[in-house]
């Protein structure tokens, strides 16, 4: 994980194998609130979860364009990037 970097779109797996996209901050500090119950109501019913990707940015506005990005994507393209396999999606659009 880049230290420089302020902001972090992340990918968790979810207990149920789904897959959700969110951004934060304090990914160490999100995973922990995730877990325990009191994150995101979309993964509340689905624990445990673990991270399985994240991109860190310069500002908040990034950060929260490239997860709209994200969820956009078809499940078998976010696997593929994930997986490193979709080196093509950039963090940004030109």
């Amino acid at each position: 994980m880049d230290n420089c970097k302020r902001y972090y779109t992340y990918m968790l797996e979810c207990g149920d194998n789904s897959l959700y996209t969110g951004y934060t901050t304090d990914i160490k500090k999100r995973l922990f609130t995730h877990n325990r119950g009191a994150g995101a109501k979309y993964t509340r019913g689905r624990l445990p979860v673990k991270l399985v990707y994240i991109k860190g940015f310069e500002t908040k506005s990034e950060a929260q364009a490239y997860e709209a990005r994200i969820k956009r994507l078809t499940r078998i393209e976010k696997r593929r990037l994930i997986d490193g396999e979709q080196p093509d999606f950039p963090a940004t659009v030109d």
